[in-house]
């Protein structure tokens, strides 16, 4: 069986961290009337282009009471159709299948992504019920080289019925623009915490296994 770990994390700090990862997925993929009105530029300086994505993002989740109260239908289709524009997921994945991602199939590796995203979706959707009208994010100064092609840009999320958290993307450059396929919240990298617990899943059960676990998971 699945580690529990993986999903229901027994300790206060990850699990807020996969709650603030949800919001922020979930939060990109409700940008599309931003891109309508031509105010995401995937070619900005870091910092921009998050906090356009997350400025427009943030305001379209404060109007969708269905994706804020949990309706898995429609947090589900916002993420399928406007998360890939923002976020490589599947680079997400492969980072945290690590070595055992090259041994796997085409069609494993498809199943893999989608069985990660939706274990986020499913067991975390709730974190959403807590965004309100004074939720805000605010980016903090960014500190890297703006010309690399790998970077960090760091954010506070504040709400009001919830303390403060920090947030940072970890973007890299593509032929598109930016992309985030990483996220660390309060000292904890996505990748990274799952990265272990992929492992031993998977050398316990291959990656099938794994797969039919992550769809178990939060069902």
């Amino acid at each position: 069986m699945l580690n529990p770990s993986i999903i229901h994390l027994n300790f206060q700090g990850v699990q807020r961290m996969l709650a603030a990862t949800l919001f922020a997925l979930t939060a990109l993929a409700l940008s599309l009337p931003a891109l309508a009105q031509g105010k995401v530029n995937p070619n900005a300086a870091p910092n921009d282009y998050v906090q356009q994505v997350a400025d427009n993002a943030l305001e379209a989740v404060k109007k969708d009471q269905a994706v804020r109260s949990g309706d898995l239908t429609s947090i589900h289709k916002a993420i399928d159709q406007y998360v890939m524009p923002y976020v490589n997921f599947e680079k997400t994945t492969r980072l945290a299948a690590g070595r055992y991602w090259r041994q796997a199939t085409d069609q494993q590796k498809k199943d893999l992504v989608e069985a990660f995203k939706g274990t986020l979706v499913r067991t975390y959707s709730g974190a959403l019920s807590k965004v309100d009208q004074n939720s805000s994010f605010k980016m903090q100064p960014f500190r890297g080289d703006p010309s690399a092609d790998d970077v960090v840009v760091r954010s506070t999320m504040t709400q009001t019925n919830g303390p403060e958290v920090a947030i940072d993307y970890r973007l890299e450059k593509t032929p598109q623009g930016w992309k985030i396929y990483d996220l660390n919240v309060e000292g904890i990298w996505l990748i990274q915490n799952y990265r272990n617990q992929f492992a031993q899943q998977i050398s316990q059960n291959g990656i099938d296994g794994l797969i039919a676990a992550l769809n178990r998971s939060g069902s």
